[in-house]
């Protein structure tokens, strides 16, 4: 995301014990959080390397697929595909349809589906600015269903006849404050009152619970904890529990009054998701997204009396993200959505453990149980595959990009629908399945990369540099060498001759997938090596016009996927005593200067490195812009560097942010799609040339990505992305078709570093070994400018921009 923040889209209590997770699979004995001497999970097993370099992203004609970070998925029982993001369901009182609502970046759509031929039925859809969002209810007598519309201030009523919904007037919420204010309340989860007569909202942006007279639609509304997402009804009828997503707490709220009231807060893990209450209404069980638990809550002195790990091992690191909940109807079987690991976990409540795993579709958000079968969403059923068909992404075509081939929109998500597991012994191989899925495939040789924090190695120093929104193929497509399709080949040499030459010359990786969809989702995994729930479920909302806030690159401590002062990657090297600047990460403009939200990255930034889209990377030779530009990015770079260089000493990590080939599109006046890509690619350049020529080059790497790839297509994967590794210890001229991921280069920076893996997905990814040897070769390299002008510029009347994020 560029700051400019330019719209490019077309279309408690403290726990009194810990239940371990028996029975779980048991990965090899991994580093503890924080790093320290012990080999990661991620180190253990030993694959040939063939069997990586067979390995890509996607969906397979089986049914099964793989994930960008490199999981396996293979979803139990029947499968059912719906529409884009489905983050919630309910079964309908009379347990013959389930109510589906679809939260993705494109149409979103509200979908019934017959349980018990597991086809959708019906399809209501709503294309933006229309919306919906998570919160979903019926009524008691099953008459009524009604579905939040988060961007729209209200919540959908509809009528429920002869197995079809049919829409009529709204609740509306309140759009401004007491003093005429603007006021986005963004409506999530739903639960309506034992008689029906209110409806409880959790007002997820607003900080605020609602409640609705049903009838007639008069509303009241009362401050909460930080953004709730997810409303319980207690047995009484009258108090809710409300999820708030953005700290750790449950908000306890009378409603029984004419308004509602917060009487009492009960303090469970991080981030909590959704909840649900058990059949006897004494205990309430919540999913902790961030700290991969359950708790469950004893409603009588509202305080955490047991804890349930998700995660997939004693030695696992954050990262399992559950989100759903389900209780078979005896109150002796918890089911949870591990969104992170692609399960669900079946916990025995009565002996306080977790008996198995059942293998999901990717990203399972949702889960229902009924009469011994569970209903499970998956959010990205099996991923992405291909975008090079007609409408693909393209920066310099002024129409619009299809939404099947726009990464954002183009992934369909599914139901699982599986029997409960009756013997230990179908559980047992559903949870060896997962196991198997999640194994990590690593242990390609190599003497440069250490195998863990603290090896030795001859690289003392990384610059790990992040650009914006390219394919593999867009701009390598036609290297003459890895895996490319020409014909998606937009950026040559004539624009981008420094990232294809230094592909050529070092190392050609050309099996990279970007973890993240988009910017605001990438970003999180460039820097913590996770997205959690909460960013999954609104950046759609802010990419489609539907009012989300951008869930990214700013110190919000909703975005942090673990503790939020020990989630990101330069925490974790401040507290290991490991040097680093910083070169426009996660910075905004305030003057002339830029300042960091985080203040131990603010306290190593340089306040001077702009990170403005409409300022250049490198040249300088933009057409004059109204966004007050300071020195190019790389010349500010370049001014720390030579300081460096005087002084005989640098960071071990550099935070380099290169935003210029994001492009504008074909604004009309702003540089043209290859002007800014040229612009970007000289700056590298330039970077790696300073680089190679100085003292620094013998124990130097510099690490390059796209945060993410959603402007350009690509023939194997829409997250398949560009990946650089430029070191003497690289230069080889081969290509390394090895899985690697947003995940692998954050591990990587981090085993050069000395400190230990951030999260799962790192520790379970393979590091970027392959792509290095131990024989240097310490010849310099010189930048190449590129022969396309730098200073064109979009002629008048191309005004619409392809998706590009922001």
């Amino acid at each position: 995301m560029a700051r400019s923040k330019i719209r490019t889209l077309a279309i408690g209590g403290a726990a009194l014990a810990t239940v371990a997770t028996a029975g779980a699979p048991r990965a090899p004995t991994g580093a503890a959080p924080g790093g320290g001497d012990d080999p990661s999970v991620a180190e253990a097993r030993h694959i040939a390397p063939s069997m990586l370099a067979d390995k890509t992203a996607g969906p397979r004609k089986d049914g099964t697929a793989v994930t960008p970070v490199g999981y396996r998925v293979t979803p139990a029982g029947d499968q059912t595909r719906l529409g884009n993001l489905p983050l919630n369901a309910v079964l309908h009182p009379g347990g013959r349809y389930l109510l589906v609502t679809n939260n993705g970046q494109g149409v979103q759509s509200l979908q019934l589906v017959d349980t018990r031929t597991n086809k959708v039925v019906q399809t209501l859809s709503y294309p933006s600015p229309e919306s919906l969002y998570i919160g979903l209810a019926w009524s008691p007598d099953g008459r009524t269903a009604y579905a939040s519309a988060a961007a729209n201030s209200k919540i959908r009523v509809l009528s429920f006849a002869g197995g079809r919904l049919t829409e009529r007037g709204p609740i509306k919420l309140p759009t401004k404050t007491a003093d005429g204010k603007a006021l986005t309340l963004f409506p999530a989860g739903l639960a309506v009152t034992p008689e029906g007569k209110k409806l409880v909202v959790a007002d997820q942006l607003g900080d605020a619970v609602t409640v609705a007279d049903t009838a007639s639609g008069r509303v009241r509304t009362v401050a909460a904890g930080h953004r709730p997402v997810w409303v319980t009804l207690g047995k009484d009828g009258h108090t809710a529990y409300v999820s708030n997503q953005g700290s750790d707490t449950v908000d306890i709220v009378d409603v029984a009054g004419p308004a509602p009231q917060v009487t009492g807060q009960i303090k469970v893990g991080l981030h909590p998701n959704k909840s649900v209450l058990s059949a006897s209404g004494r205990r309430l069980y919540v999913a902790n997204g961030d700290a991969d638990s359950v708790s469950e809550v004893d409603l009588t002195t509202k305080r955490v009396t047991r804890s349930f790990s998700m995660s997939p091992s004693k030695e696992a690191l954050i990262g399992s993200n559950p989100t759903g909940l389900a209780l078979d109807g005896a109150d002796k079987r918890l089911f949870v959505t591990n969104s992170g690991n692609n399960s669900v976990s079946v916990v025995d409540l009565t002996h306080g453990k977790v008996l198995g795993r059942i293998p999901t579709g990717w990203y399972p958000s949702a889960v229902i149980w009924h009469r011994d079968r569970l209903r499970i969403t998956n959010a990205r059923g099996l991923g992405a595959g291909p975008n090079n068909g007609p409408g693909y992404p393209d920066p310099e075509r002024s129409g619009r990009t299809s939404p099947s081939q726009y990464v954002g929109s183009m992934i369909v998500g599914t139901l699982s629908s599986v029997d409960v597991p009756e013997s230990g012994e179908q559980l047992d191989e559903y949870t060896s399945r997962v196991e198997r899925n999640n194994a990590p495939l690593t242990g390609v040789g190599g003497a440069v990369v250490p195998r863990k924090p603290g090896d030795r190695t001859p690289i003392k120093h990384v610059i790990y540099v992040v650009k914006e929104n390219r394919s593999y193929d867009q701009v390598l497509g036609s290297l003459g060498k890895g895996n490319g399709d020409p014909g998606l080949n937009l950026f040559g040499d004539e624009s981008a001759p420094n990232t294809r030459e230094l592909a050529r010359r070092f190392t050609t990786i050309d099996n990279f997938y970007a973890a993240g969809q988009v910017s605001a989702s990438a970003w999180n995994w460039v820097t913590q090596s996770n997205s959690n729930p909460y960013v999954e479920q609104i950046w759609p909302a802010a990419y489609s016009g539907r009012k989300g806030v951008y869930p990214s690159e700013r110190n919000a401590p909703e975005n942090a996927a673990q503790d939020p002062q020990n989630s990101y990657l330069w925490q974790r090297l401040d507290k290991a005593g490991v040097s680093f600047a910083n070169f426009g990460f996660y910075v905004t403009r305030r003057g002339n200067e830029v300042h960091a939200g985080d203040p131990v990255l603010d306290a190593r930034t340089d306040h001077a490195f702009q990170d403005e889209l409409g300022c250049p990377d490198s040249a300088g030779t933009f057409a004059p812009t109204k966004d007050n530009c300071l020195t190019p990015r790389v010349d500010q770079w370049l001014k720390s560097f030579r300081e460096y260089e005087a002084e005989g000493d640098m960071p071990t990590v550099q935070f380099v942010r290169f935003p210029g080939d994001h492009t504008f599109g074909t604004t009309a006046g702003r540089p043209t799609p290859k002007a800014m890509v040229a612009d970007n690619d000289y700056a590298l350049g330039r970077l790696v040339d300073a680089v190679s020529h100085s003292r620094f080059w013998k124990d130097t790497v510099v690490l390059v990505t796209e945060d993410e790839a959603q402007n350009g297509p690509d023939h194997v994967d829409a997250h398949r992305t560009l990946a650089l590794a430029i070191s003497p210890y690289t230069q080889t001229g081969k290509v390394d078709s090895t899985f690697y991921s947003t995940a692998s280069m954050v591990r990587t920076v981090g085993l050069f570093a000395g400190i230990g893996p951030l999260t799962q997905f790192d520790d379970y990814s393979t590091p970027m070994r392959a792509s290095f040897t131990d024989k240097p070769n310490y010849r310099s390299y010189s930048v190449i400018k590129p022969t396309y002008p730098m200073n064109s510029v979009n002629g008048p009347g191309l005004l619409t921009q392809p998706p590009g994020g922001k």
